[in-house]
């Protein structure tokens, strides 16, 4: 039996809700069909925004949401998604597919978007293509309250008072589709162009986030933050979960072995060795804590469903993926002293997305799910915690991994919310819970699970969902459990 303590008394950081945080870029059908329908639409919406996906990202709480890109980020001028729609520029989009963009969700639709949801905002600025007069006058054009050429264009189109940005990427995977630069030549034009990013109301500042390393490029993150310093809040990290490793064949999202299985868990793992190795090098440079970490792309990568574009990086999602959404966010909650924002990769229709569409119809993903089984964590006090574990093998990566991963936090009300995963594909493990100094007076507990290929799709939308969990003892001072193989749970304990 796997013994579990928890340590309410041991107050570590506060989770920031932004870890919670999601992407969506103009990409397939992220975007269009996906989130944004236009006002004339059969489907229901609400200023052109689907009533269904809304009303889901609100339930599942969605604090954060990262636009335009991604890649697209460096090749969109915003000036070209403002003003009457049947005058706004049309382009190609070079790196997605090659479809036709026609820039009718631009800024203002995006702002639109956010308040329906309710969540923050987390511009990323073009820095690859784009010049620094762009990006300060569209800063100047969402948040200057103000006379200026901006502020009164943007009152032209029909937007009176300024926006909250509360998040500004300076540029974006500046060492590949967003320039293809050295880090030091970024590190350098991330100060200039920062420097026009202005905070335009008192009291209200704009994190700016500089462009960080692709995975273990710790060279890139050494070289970027010696430069930097003090002028980034923030620098992003982005890592893809691969299964293969192989780029060019990355495996399916639906038909896999348990080998393939254990090599994706084992991969996803290893976003607690970067996070770790990369905030090292960060502190290095900069030992004061000052720039905080911001994973804005995470995810699954799969190849494409059979029969769709390959360009729209479409795919399906199983229980494979709901834990490795479980072990992802109970590792940034670990990190919540230096983890600011995660982003995972993409909203809809895109990778490891919470949402699928087709039409009129809606389905929530197992990732859906994880997330709204978290979502309590956000903006609570992470506790200590320690769980023993077995471990699994990865034949393919010759490589151990945990099989159970678990975070703990505490509300202002004292009550303790305990999410686990357990990784293994085939393997229970029983646990012992102890919580110091704490009479428990009450548990209660929900499950995602299923075998590891189970998945929601169109026609059986409710394969994997939260259900009530039973399968535990109370005790005095904590409780026992059984916890099923492929499967995530949250144990709430008053």
């Amino acid at each position: 039996m796997e013994k579990y303590l928890i340590n309410p008394n041991q107050k570590i950081a506060t989770i920031n809700k932004n870890i919670y945080g999601h992407f969506s870029e103009h990409l397939g059908r992220c975007i269009y069909d996906g989130i944004y329908v236009g006002d004339k639409s059969s489907i229901p919406n609400k200023n052109g925004m689907r009533c269904d996906v809304v009303e889901a990202l609100k339930e599942m709480g969605l604090p954060v949401l990262r636009w335009p890109g991604g890649c697209f980020a460096d090749e969109y001028h915003w000036k070209d998604g403002i003003g009457p729609k049947e005058n706004r520029k049309k382009m190609i989009n070079t790196h997605w597919g090659g479809v036709l963009e026609d820039n009718s969700f631009g800024t203002h639709e995006y702002f639109e978007l956010c308040e329906q949801i309710g969540c923050d905002t987390y511009i990323n600025g073009n820095v690859g293509s784009g010049t620094v007069q762009e990006m300060s006058e569209w800063v100047e054009y969402m948040t200057f309250d103000g006379i200026s050429p901006m502020a009164d264009l943007r009152k032209q189109n029909g937007r009176e008072k300024p926006w909250k940005v509360d998040y500004f990427g300076v540029g974006n995977e500046s060492w590949g589709c967003g320039g293809n630069m050295d880090p030091e030549y970024y590190g350098c034009l991330f100060k200039r162009y920062n420097t026009y990013c202005r905070d335009y109301k008192r009291g209200e500042h704009i994190r700016r986030i500089a462009c960080g390393p692709n995975a273990g490029d710790y060279h890139w993150t050494k070289e970027v933050m010696d430069k930097v310093k003090h002028h980034a809040n923030g620098i992003s990290l982005h890592y893809y979960t691969v299964p293969t490793g192989n780029w060019g064949h990355k495996g399916s999202a639906t038909q896999f072995d348990k080998n393939e299985y254990d090599s994706t868990i084992c991969k996803a793992y290893y976003m607690d060795e970067l996070i770790t190795n990369h905030l090292a090098v960060m502190d290095s440079v900069n030992p004061q804590k000052w720039v905080k970490l911001i994973v804005d792309e995470w995810g699954t990568w799969y190849d494409v469903e059979p029969g769709t574009n390959p360009g729209f990086l479409y795919q399906q999602s199983t229980m494979r993926d709901a834990i490795v959404a479980g072990v992802t966010l109970n590792i940034f909650n670990k990190h919540a002293d230096r983890v600011e924002m995660a982003n995972i990769a993409q909203t809809v229709n895109v990778l490891q997305s919470v949402i699928l569409t087709e039409g009129n119809k809606m389905v929530k993903t197992p990732t859906y799910h994880v997330f709204k089984m978290y979502k309590e964590h956000q903006n609570n006090t992470l506790i200590g915690s320690y769980l023993t574990t077995d471990s699994l093998s990865s034949k393919n990566d010759n490589k151990d991994f945990p099989q159970l991963n678990e975070s703990a936090s505490i509300d202002e009300n004292g009550v303790i919310y305990s999410t686990i995963t357990n990784s293994s594909s085939q393997k229970s493990a029983k646990i012992k819970c102890q919580i110091a100094d704490r009479k428990v007076k009450s548990v209660k507990a929900t499950i995602i699970t299923g075998e590891c290929h189970d998945k929601n799709d169109f026609d059986n939308s409710d394969v994997v969902e939260i259900k009530e969990f039973t399968d535990f003892r109370q005790l005095r001072d904590g409780f026992t459990t059984t916890i099923p193989a492929c499967s995530v749970v949250k144990f709430v304990i008053e």
